[in-house]
C-alpha cells in the first residue's frame, strides 16, 4: 500500500476524476488508515510504499505491478502522468531478493488489469483490456509467469480497469458485472465460472467490484451496500471501508492494495 499524502485530481484520466472539486487530504490519509488498519486487524501483513511528490495516483499501488509466485511482471503505465510510478514500484520489488522482477515491454497497469485464481482450471490469470492495458501485453504475462491468460474486452469507459469490473472472490470465485464486458467476453466468463456472484451496473458505480478478499472476508467500499449483501448471501463476511475520496480519483479498496503473492 501507498499512502495518499500527495493525493490530488490534478488532472482527468478517466470518468471519475473531476479536477473541479477538491480533495480532502486529512480525509484520504484518515480513510486509506482505516483500510490498512482492517487489513492488519484480519492478519494480514502490509508493506507501505512511500508517496513521492508530484505522483498524485500513487495511492493506486494495485496498478504498479502483477506478482504470482514470486514471480512479478512490472507495469508500463498508459498515461505520462503515471509514467513514475512503475520506477517506485520496481525498486520495491528489486529489494526482496527471493523476488523475480521481470519489467515489461507492452503497457499493463498491473493488478488494474490483471486477477489470479490459483485454484481455478489450474490456476488462471483473466485479464482486461480496451482502456489501458494493450492485448499484447497479455501474451507477454503469459510467458512471463508461466499461466494461460484469458482476455476479456472492457467496453464501458466508466469500467476502464478489470478491477472496477471483476473480482476473485477466493481461488475459484469471482463477481463480475457482466455489463462491462464485451458479449463475447461475457460468454466466456458465463463459460468459466457459470457459479459467479453477478453485480448490477449500481453496484459497479459504487465501486463494489473494487474490493480485496482473503477467500473468507471481503473488504469493499461503504457505498456498495447492495454488492455486501450479495457478498455475504453467497457465503463471505462482507466488511466495509469507506474510501469516498480515494473514490474521486477513480479508485476504491483493490486500487489502493497490491497484493503479494511470493
Amino acid at each position: 500500500m501507498c499512502p495518499p499524502e500527495h493525493f490530488t485530481v490534478e488532472y482527468a484520466i478517466n470518468p471519475w476524476m473531476d479536477t473541479s472539486v477538491p480533495v480532502d487530504p486529512a480525509l484520504a490519509l484518515k480513510q486509506w488508515s482505516m483500510l490498512k488498519d482492517t487489513l492488519t486487524e484480519l492478519g494480514h501483513a502490509v508493506h507501505v510504499l512511500d508517496a513521492r511528490p508530484g505522483l498524485p495516483d500513487m495511492v493506486y499501488s494495485a496498478n504498479g505491478a502483477f506478482s504470482v509466485d514470486g514471480t512479478v511482471y512490472g507495469a508500463r503505465f498508459r498515461h505520462p502522468q503515471r509514467a513514475d510510478e512503475a520506477a517506485a514500484h520496481q525498486a520495491f520489488y528489486r529489494t526482496v531478493p527471493s523476488w523475480r522482477f521481470v519489467a515489461p515491454e507492452h503497457v499493463n497497469e498491473g493488478e488494474g488489469d490483471f486477477a489470479y485464481l490459483p485454484g481455478a482450471y489450474g490456476g488462471i490469470v483473466l485479464a482486461g483490456y480496451g482502456f489501458r492495458t494493450d492485448p499484447a501485453a497479455h501474451a507477454e504475462a503469459q510467458e512471463v509467469l508461466g499461466r494461460p491468460v484469458v482476455s476479456l474486452r472492457l467496453i464501458d469507459p466508466a469500467f476502464y480497469h478489470l478491477d472496477t469490473a471483476l473480482a476473485a472472490l477466493d481461488d475459484r470465485h469471482v463477481t463480475y458485472y457482466p455489463g462491462a464486458f464485451s458479449p463475447a467476453s461475457q460468454r466466456v466468463l458465463a463459460q468459466l465460472f457459470p457459479d459467479a456472484v453477478l453485480a448490477d451496473r449500481g453496484d459497479a458505480e459504487a465501486f463494489g467490484l473494487n474490493l480485496v478478499s482473503d477467500g473468507l472476508n471481503v473488504i469493499l467500499n461503504t457505498e456498495a451496500a447492495a454488492m455486501r449483501d450479495k457478498v455475504r448471501a453467497a457465503g463471505y463476511n462482507p466488511i466495509s471501508v469507506d474510501l469516498s475520496e480515494l473514490k474521486r480519483g477513480g479508485g476504491s479498496v483493490k486500487c489502493a492494495v497490491a497484493e503479494l503473492r511470493p
